[in-house]
């Protein structure tokens, strides 16, 4: 097989993105000069360094999440309304995808995205969402509570709700924008 199939495998299972950053496409047995030569030869597309998309696989909602992540690294995550918008829990369309993370991230970043420093996060408030780390719906929901207009916020915890995002139990009375026991 070819360096480009290797790749082209990684790629479908991570929303097209491949990495040399974390050693995927080493892992793969693919070296890192092979890697820039197929960006080189325009089979990946490069999203920062590091970080390709490969253009074989089709661009979806996913890729430029599963890129910002990528981008930021070693135990990065979504968070806010990035976490919200990749479930389709409200209509946010940000400007910017908001990328959390639990250490110092000195590369620079494209302007899509946002850093945030976020070391409150416990473990157990992270998952992920179609393959890409995030916070929980539910943490997203209790960060983003005093950032949007009540209204707006009770209406996306009733849709978590009714879409099992989210148990019952974790608000109780969206109204008072209360967390629950």
């Amino acid at each position: 097989m070819s360096y480009r199939h290797d790749l082209w495998e990684i790629a479908a299972e991570r929303h097209g993105i491949v990495t040399v950053v974390e050693a995927e496409a080493e892992d793969a047995g693919v070296p890192a000069v092979e890697v820039r030569k197929l960006a080189h030869r325009g089979a990946l597309r490069p999203y920062g360094k590091g970080v390709y998309a490969h253009r074989d696989i089709p661009i979806t909602v996913f890729t430029e999440p599963a890129a910002a992540v990528a981008l930021a690294g070693r135990g990065a995550f979504l968070h806010r309304e990035a976490v919200l918008d990749l479930v389709g829990l409200g209509h946010f369309n940000p400007r910017r995808i908001r990328v959390g993370t639990r250490r110092r991230v000195r590369r620079s970043l494209p302007d899509w995205m946002e850093l945030e420093a976020r070391t409150e996060i416990p473990d157990d408030d992270l998952t992920e969402h179609e393959g890409i780390p995030g916070t929980t719906v539910r943490r997203a929901l209790e960060d983003m509570r005093y950032r949007m207009p009540p209204d707006r916020w009770t209406a996306l915890v009733a849709e978590a709700r009714r879409r099992e995002l989210i148990a019952e139990r974790d608000f109780t009375d969206p109204s008072s924008r209360s967390v629950g026991a």
